[in-house]
């Protein structure tokens, strides 16, 4: 593995200045005030001037964080050295307080929780390593616990191991824990975006589809106002005062027609596309592009489509169905049965091909992001699931409900797509 992949450099991570911040003041109080409260309340002896300069230069560092550090955003490498210098700060006052007997201690897992779900997976490593050094260290050498040695107490080397592999194990699992959320964050945001860009390309076409219909209904108005303004200009004659204005007026009459005239032949198919049809017009145009460009048989069913309503061609919609029939042209060996039913109440669809149907290992995530089978046979033609998201995402925006099995008819893939007739009308 790359180091650019396990730092992520390409992916420009940062930590939020702000953030960082409120976290820095929030424990250098607590530690301040821990230290002051054991030694001037409980009475307890420790080296209190050693510890307050410690936490001074906390403190000092914290300043420097919130004033002088310009931009709301901190690099994954600087974001790294403060947190490294915090848990060396914490590992100090830990010395001085009795080590890793100190209840304290488990604080020092928090640096690398706080990269995991933030920063890079190196910096993350790196921290955890270096807290592992520190509780390791804290475990052998450290000033007694406060309090301790006045009652002539000591614990057990077995008892300072157990805390030792406590706080590791929490700082592994936490820290995986960290990494696997923000990773999963991160999936769902890319697949999100992607979303957001797929339907606001399919609403452009809708809109280019508008503007052909706008095209087309201007016509009319403006070829009246030509005529008119061509039969005034006649009978004015070549003298009147207002000839040059009425000639104007014809001029850009005709130039707005041949504008109009332009777009309605540049998108008139677009309007044409997305009006209103039956669901079995609207799965006929999109087979139809399949078959122009592959030799596979596209067979519709429509027997039991018993229920011919007319449904607005919405871009969610188009692009979900051509979606899952392309999924079904590429993974088929040579046939895809597509079947409509439909009552009053419901209307179903069924995109079946004769392929290696869905593995084993990915049939119940099927419709998540980013998943990968391990199955040989398909793997040279499957992708990242994020096509699967897009068009399962956009089809239950508009109401539907899908199931992804193994077909009965061809033993390959079927995707199984409801809607309830009055969330269509």
């Amino acid at each position: 593995m790359k180091l650019s992949t396990i730092f992520r450099l390409e992916e420009n991570l940062n930590l939020d200045k702000k953030t960082l911040t409120i976290l820095r003041w929030i424990a250098i109080i607590g530690q301040f005030f821990a230290i002051n409260f054991v030694y001037f309340y409980l009475k307890l002896e420790f080296p209190i001037f050693i510890c307050t300069a410690i936490i001074l230069v906390g403190f000092t560092t914290n300043i420097y964080l919130q004033f002088k550090i310009k931009g709301n955003q901190i690099k994954d490498f600087y974001a790294s050295l403060f947190l490294i210098y915090d848990l060396l700060q914490l590992s100090l006052l830990l010395y001085f307080t009795g080590g890793i007997s100190n209840p304290f201690s488990i604080l020092l897992i928090v640096p690398a929780i706080v990269s995991s779900t933030f920063l890079s997976m190196g910096t993350t490593f790196i921290l955890g390593v270096i807290s592992m050094s520190f509780l390791f260290l804290l475990t052998i050498f450290h000033y007694p616990l406060p309090g301790l040695h006045e009652y002539g107490l000591t614990f057990p080397k077995f008892y300072l191991i157990g805390f030792f592999t406590a706080i590791l194990i929490g700082l592994i699992f936490l820290s995986y824990f960290g990494i696997r959320f923000a990773g999963e964050t991160k999936k769902r945001t890319d697949a999100g975006t992607k979303l957001q860009q797929v339907i606001a390309k399919e609403y452009e076409l809708e809109s280019l589809g508008g503007q052909a219909a706008a095209a087309h209904s201007l016509g009319t108005p403006l070829a009246t106002i030509s005529v008119v303004a061509t039969e005034l200009k006649k009978e004015m004659g070549e003298n009147s005062e207002y000839k040059n204005d009425l000639d104007l007026l014809v001029s850009q009459t005709k130039r707005c027609s041949e504008i109009l005239r332009q777009i309605s032949r540049k998108e008139i198919i677009e309007d044409k596309f997305f009006s209103t049809s039956t669901i079995e017009s609207l799965l006929n145009e999109i087979i139809e592009n399949f078959q122009i460009s592959s030799d596979k048989t596209i067979t519709l069913f429509n027997s039991e489509d018993n229920n011919k309503i007319e449904i607005k061609r919405s871009p969610e919609i188009i692009y979900g169905l051509r979606n899952f029939i392309g999924n079904a042209v590429k993974f088929a060996k040579k046939n895809i049965f597509i079947t409509i039913k439909s009552d009053q109440k419901k209307l179903r669809i069924f995109i079946e091909d004769d392929g290696p149907g869905f593995p084993d290992d990915i049939i119940k995530i099927i419709g998540e992001p980013y998943i990968k089978s391990k199955s040989v046979e398909i793997s040279s033609k499957t992708g990242t699931g994020l096509g699967t998201f897009l068009g399962k995402t956009l089809l239950e925006r508009k109401g539907a409900d899908l199931k992804f099995i193994n077909g009965n008819k061809l033993k390959g893939a079927c995707v199984s797509i409801s809607w309830d007739i009055s969330s269509l009308i």
